[in-house]
């Protein structure tokens, strides 16, 4: 007799897991199938422990600039054994604690994997044996795994993925990293802060493409400053592997191509969708082995969703618990719940953060694609050297960029690169889901000291009212 369910969730990444609660909570009797460790990559192999080695790294750094702040420090050392170790012990803090999640809100754990066998079924081979499992609904949440270089698969020594490179085997001396969007940079500047000799190269015309343009440009002029090698509209041509390092051949945006010499090499060129041999091939539509899917995560076959990093990007944590929620109440909604009322998710409103040092958050449209997309624009900057909570912390370098349409006042976007911005940015979210205008922004008040309150002066800026620059 098959186990059944109201909901199954096959993935417990951002996504999954969060679906599954939130099914749970609706008083759905809910599922969860996983192969490897509750909380997905994100949890246990990328956001969290990521974020842990960053700190580590931004300690380091402030240790080694004490005399700026009047303090001294001396001899200061990084140890990257103990720095991974912390790392790895905060994912493994996370991954028990959503063990406890599923417990308090009485969701059955299948550990294994997981083969859809029709919109209602699912087998799971694991720690039980083979179990089938039925259920009205299943969530689709199989997340995504790093791409490979077709001709440089990653082998873990001297070709690295984001995965290798958060429990590397030794430090690099000079690191080679393919790729700049949020997690090339993010490990870019972990590895640099380290003190390792870093190269970053892109292919397109400017690093974190999917940002505002003068961001990108400010970036890149901060981490050269910092000693990164920024190689821009560069492709890599060859990448040869020994046991000793890496050699590589890079043809520059004017044909020329040169040679290197690296330690290691991290590839960071995108995801690949985990949508193969999962069963749905006959059940959904694909693009690019992406599932198509509609605002509230319904594939084409009546009872089967999906979300997360297997369906359309932006590919972020938050995006996919998000898709959780509109998913398991959309659900609801379908069994007779009168109750909820989920909305279909809105990209305009998803911010992305990256926690490269400075940092960089956004959320909308680009005052590039505000225009592309026919509007007139009113454009708002504030420097962080304006700022005197930026100057007191001794981080006056950012600025924040707010976009508005001018004839009716909505905040298009919002683009900050410095300190805390990744913090600050929820702000422009509630204020973009509220569909908020300049007026409620300029009237607002915001406390002082803070970092905030160039929020406030970014948009007075647009409006020709800044009042501390």
């Amino acid at each position: 007799m098959a186990d059944q369910y109201d909901v199954i969730v096959l993935g417990s990444g951002p996504g999954g897991y969060v679906a599954a609660i939130r099914s749970a909570q609706l008083g759905l009797k809910t599922a969860i199938v996983e192969r490897e460790l509750l909380g997905g990559i994100c949890l246990n192999w990328g956001c969290i422990p990521t974020k842990a080695l960053l700190r580590s790294a931004e300690i380091f750094h402030y240790m080694q600039h004490a005399k700026d702040y009047g303090l001294a420090a001396e001899k200061i050392t990084a140890d990257l054994e103990a720095v991974v170790k912390r790392s790895r012990g905060v994912a493994k803090q996370l991954n028990q604690g959503v063990t406890h999640l599923m417990k308090k809100n009485k969701i059955a754990v299948h550990m294994g994997t997981g083969t859809i066998k029709s919109a209602n079924t699912l087998e799971v081979k694991g720690e039980k044996g083979t179990e089938t499992l039925t259920a009205k609904h299943i969530i689709v949440a199989t997340g995504a795994r790093a791409r490979d270089l077709p001709f440089a698969p990653a082998d873990g020594k001297r070709v690295w993925t984001y995965r290798h490179a958060m429990t590397p085997p030794e430090m690099p001396g000079k690191l080679l990293v393919i790729g700049s969007g949020a997690i090339g940079i993010e490990f870019a500047s972990f590895y640099n802060d380290m003190g390792a000799d870093v190269t970053v190269v892109e292919m397109l015309d400017r690093i974190v493409p999917v940002e505002d343009a003068d961001v990108s440009t400010f970036l890149q002029k901060a981490l050269t400053k910092q000693g990164m090698t920024i190689l821009t509209g560069a492709a890599l041509e060859e990448l040869k592997v020994s046991d000793k390092g890496v050699s590589a051949k890079i043809k520059d945006k004017d044909g020329k191509v040169s040679s290197g010499e690296y330690s290691h090499v991290i590839v960071a060129i995108g995801i690949v969708p985990n949508t193969e041999n999962i069963g749905i091939e006959k059940l959904v539509e694909l693009d690019r082995g992406f599932i198509k899917i509609d605002g509230y995560g319904r594939t084409r076959t009546k009872g089967l969703w999906a979300i997360g990093d297997c369906v359309p990007g932006p590919w972020l944590a938050h995006k996919a618990s998000h898709e959780g929620v509109t998913a398991a109440e959309a659900i609801a909604q379908e069994l007779g719940n009168k109750e909820v009322h989920p909305h279909p998710l809105d990209r305009n409103n998803i911010p992305g953060c990256t926690y490269c040092h400075p940092q960089i958050a956004s959320v909308g449209m680009t005052e590039a694609k505000a225009k592309e997309a026919g509007y007139t624009v009113k454009v708002g900057n504030f420097p962080f050297i304006g700022n005197g909570k930026a100057i007191a912390l001794g981080e006056p370098e950012g600025f924040i960029k707010t976009v508005f349409d001018a004839k009716t006042g909505e905040l298009l976007g919002a683009h900050m690169i410095g300190a805390e911005v990744t913090e600050l940015i929820q702000g422009y979210v509630v204020g973009k889901t509220l569909e908020t205008t300049e007026a409620e922004l300029m009237n607002a008040i915001f406390p002082h000291p803070t970092l905030s309150e160039m929020m406030h002066e970014s948009v007075l800026s647009a409006y020709g009212r800044a009042l501390h620059f």
